[in-house]
């Protein structure tokens, strides 16, 4: 892979990257609490503003975005970087508003809340999120810290249109980014503090096969963030505690590692963008910054990708 390039800075913990026709990548500002476009110049719009502490975002089957918010973070500064406070990276702040999905019209920055619970217990962080082809959307909550209790964490289900959220895993160690195989075979859930990556398999949309809970990939003293898929069916997760991403092939094996060119605790997320799909946009929250590069092989398409 290209060095990385600095797209863009001056972003309050930026994430959720998703890459748009026209060449620009949309991203999330948790501390910013809201959607920002950043141009292939760099220079910066806002999209909406949300509330809470957008995260996790993709487009739907109607072309809107859909946005996993977790609410609010607690951060704190340390040194060159700005970066969130509590036991993982998930402190409940004093002005949390409670974990939501969320939907975006890029036109307008008109904000619906779709889901603030499921079966009547309240989302807490949620976090990344992926969209099927059959127009269902899979996300992670990792929950929040506080003083005295840490929450579990699970894998959710749910439909755009505000009719069905349903947990399907219940319960992981603060699970983080989620993906699809390119077969669609598979979703993949990359937890945090653990350094684990498991994959799932689908007995059809939105069901996991009973027993299917598979280790992907587990790596010794690495905290794992949010995820990408590309072509080649590599998990490119981001890996906060090397300083970029990893991408681990569909039998286990790291084949790849990119890192950024500044140092940063929290290199977040992923996706690809580009006529080719091979323009990695990366996000560097803990610095405020977005990284452009060439990936090593074209990324995979999201099911509604612009």
């Amino acid at each position: 892979m290209k060095n990385a390039r600095v797209l863009t800075d001056g972003l309050r913990f930026p994430e959720g990257p998703v890459a748009m026709d026209d060449g620009s990548v949309i991203v999330t500002e948790l501390i910013g609490k809201k959607l920002t476009r950043v141009a292939p110049d760099g220079t910066k719009t806002t999209v909406a503003d949300t509330g809470g502490s957008p995260n996790g975002l993709a487009i739907g089957p109607d072309g809107a975005l859909y946005c996993t918010n977790s609410g609010g973070f607690a951060f704190q500064e340390i040194g060159p970087y700005l970066i969130p406070a509590g036991e993982h990276g998930q402190s409940q702040p004093d002005d949390y508003i409670g974990g939501r999905i969320q939907r975006i019209d890029i036109a307008t920055g008109e904000v619906t809340d779709l889901y603030t619970e499921c079966d009547g217990r309240p989302l807490k962080g949620p976090n990344d999120i992926v969209f099927d082809s059959t127009g269902g959307f899979w996300f992670t909550d990792l929950g929040k810290s506080r003083e005295r209790d840490l929450d579990k964490g699970g894998l959710y289900y749910a439909q755009p249109d505000g009719s069905s959220i349903k947990e399907v895993i219940f319960p992981l160690v603060t699970p983080n980014g989620v993906g699809l195989s390119p077969d669609g075979q598979h979703v993949y859930v990359a937890e945090t503090p653990t350094g684990r990556v498991w994959r799932f398999t689908l007995a059809r949309p939105g069901v996991v096969a009973e027993g299917s809970q598979h280790l992907l990939c587990h790596l010794e003293d690495a905290q794992f963030d949010s995820l990408a898929i590309d072509s080649d069916g590599n998990v490119c997760v981001a890996t906060l505690t090397a300083n970029g991403v990893t991408a681990i092939g569909p039998d286990g094996t790291v084949v790849a590692e990119m890192r950024v060119p500044v140092t940063d605790p929290f290199v977040t997320n992923i996706c690809f963008g580009g006529a080719d799909l091979r323009t990695a946009f990366i996000t560097s929250s803990g610095t405020g910054r977005a990284f452009v590069t060439e990936w090593h092989c074209p990324g995979l398409a999201t099911a509604y990708s612009l």
